[in-house]
């Protein structure tokens, strides 16, 4: 009883810290599903207003004190010491902001004043020098590299996932397919490998992207230093030195070039096309899995009490798959979302890309984020059924070793096209008594009762192993995801975090 009272008490809090000041609660206005349902908290935190417009006070004070260090006397020491204890925006500062903002109209100056209020001493050398830009862009990069910091790790959790499950599969023999029609065997394995080997480009393509990122700096109103330059008196040396100490302290290798009023939006476009990579290649993955989740091969995860359909109490639906296919969709659109932000900026901007790029920036790493929790939920816990596998491959098995017999035919003497030709009638044949007669394939009787084939009738038995087919199947396993082996060396930095992370929770 006590257990259900302090329960029932943690339930209630819960509602009551979901309440605002009115009374209403989150349920009576929009919340995004990304954050509600989705992604990780640390993924949502880092997005969150508190640390986009934190950012922006640090940003403030990086350029402070790097005017300061170049010898600029009207910033004191007690400005940069009330600057650096309010550095986390309260939920006052954010009502002052407010308050201010529809004053003015006017974001980043609602935040000055708001950051003036309660850090007087610097109220008048705030934002000195800098355009809007200095902290909305130089934000938007920070962010994008925190969340690709986040991302990266996650996403070598999933191919050590895919790593473990190839090598335990490398040998079992599964149906290949091309144009969906089955054709060669591989194994189980040897598709999870290729599965990993995708997800690997990408990987590699958003750690190229993250090591490549640079800073946007104090570069000015359209990319020409022209008030750095006035307040250090035309020195272009004081203007080189300032952008190295803001690059210093915000952990970046260096600036871009050449900038205008903004960073060239190019590089949202790079870094989109790295991420939404990662939803073209979960699409496919979760798109094989419902396949053979269909065939009865294989299974996502299924937990003790979770509920298939709501109307058919014995399916087991794999609606893991289904939801990273959904978000991938999603996420896989935003590289043309991009691109036309990028082709009409025109000259050296227009704040038509003020709106969008709050949207779609924070969004498109939410949905990665998403996509890799839910793939490695997936990844961590899917179930093979090796007799249906198996059950599959002898269904068609009598059509796969056709090419081998053909070979020894020939080897022993006889045509290959007349071969060809038996072989194709006697599939037909078989073919017909599958589908249009609902029976089982009969082809190897067909060929133990015809005389054209009595060369090769002794060696039709040992030719029904179905790992006679798989070509290589485990040894490319072995050589991608064995020890020693392609993976487990580009995952060698990421090792203590695969050791530490256990399978990701999904919250629904």
């Amino acid at each position: 009883m006590a257990n259900t009272t302090d329960s029932a008490l943690d339930l209630q809090a819960q509602i009551s810290n979901m309440k605002s000041k009115n009374g209403a609660t989150v349920f009576d206005s929009y919340q995004t599903s990304l954050t509600g349902r989705y992604c990780s908290p640390e993924m949502s935190q880092l997005f969150s207003q508190r640390s986009r417009h934190s950012t922006w006070r640090k940003l403030w004070l990086y350029l402070a004190e790097a005017e300061k260090e170049l010898g600029i006397e009207t910033i004191s020491d007690e400005a940069l010491t009330q600057m650096r204890e309010h550095l986390m925006v309260t939920d006052q500062d954010f009502e002052v902001a407010k308050v201010e903002e529809k004053r003015r109209r006017h974001d980043v100056m609602a935040h000055v004043h708001a950051f003036g209020e309660v850090a007087p001493k610097a109220a008048g050398i705030i934002h000195y020098g800098a355009t809007s830009c200095y902290v909305t862009d130089n934000a938007e990069l920070i962010l994008m590299r925190d969340a690709m910091d986040l991302l990266l790790p996650k996403l070598a959790k999933v191919l050590h996932n895919l790593s473990l499950f190839a090598t335990q599969y490398k040998s079992l023999p599964t149906l290949a397919y091309t144009h969906l029609q089955p054709a060669q065997l591989i194994t189980v394995g040897k598709r999870a490998a290729q599965w990993a080997q995708d997800l690997l480009f990408d990987l590699e393509s958003i750690e190229h992207v993250r090591s490549s990122l640079q800073f946007r700096g104090a570069q000015g109103t359209t990319g020409t230093q022209a008030s750095f330059l006035e307040i250090f008196n035309n020195d272009s040396k004081k203007c080189d030195a300032l952008n190295a100490l803001l690059c210093k302290k915000a952990g970046f290798p260096s600036t871009y070039p050449v900038s205008t009023q903004t960073y060239t939006r190019k590089v949202d476009l790079i870094v989109a096309n790295a991420v939404a990579g990662l939803g073209a290649t979960a699409q496919k993955i979760a798109g094989d899995i419902r396949h053979l989740a269909a065939w009865k091969e294989l299974e996502e995860p299924f937990e003790k009490d979770q509920i298939g359909s709501s109307a058919m109490a014995y399916k087991r639906n794999p609606m893991r798959s289904e939801r990273i296919y959904s978000l991938a969709r999603e996420l896989m659109s935003k590289p043309a979302s991009f691109a036309n932000t990028l082709s009409d900026q025109w000259m050296e901007r227009t704040l038509d890309d003020s709106a969008i790029r709050r949207i779609d920036i924070p969004e498109m790493f939410l949905l990665a984020d998403a996509i890799v929790l839910s793939l490695d939920n997936v990844t961590s816990g899917l179930v093979v059924y090796p007799k249906r596998v198996d059950a599959r491959v002898q269904e068609e098995l009598p059509f796969m070793i056709t090419e081998s017999i053909i070979m020894k035919l020939v080897a022993k003497g006889e045509s290959r096209q007349e071969a060809h030709e038996q072989i194709r009638v006697l599939s037909h044949q078989a073919g017909s008594q599958v589908k249009d007669e609902g029976k089982s394939n009969d082809l190897v009787d067909r060929i133990r009762n015809t005389e054209y084939f009595k060369p090769i009738w002794a060696e039709l038995d040992g030719m029904l192993d179905a790992r006679l087919y798989t070509g290589r199947s485990a040894e490319i396993v072995d050589m991608f995801c064995g020890e020693g082996g392609v993976l487990s060396k580009r995952l060698e930095k990421y090792k203590g975090y695969i050791a530490k992370a256990g399978v990701s929770e999904l919250s629904v």
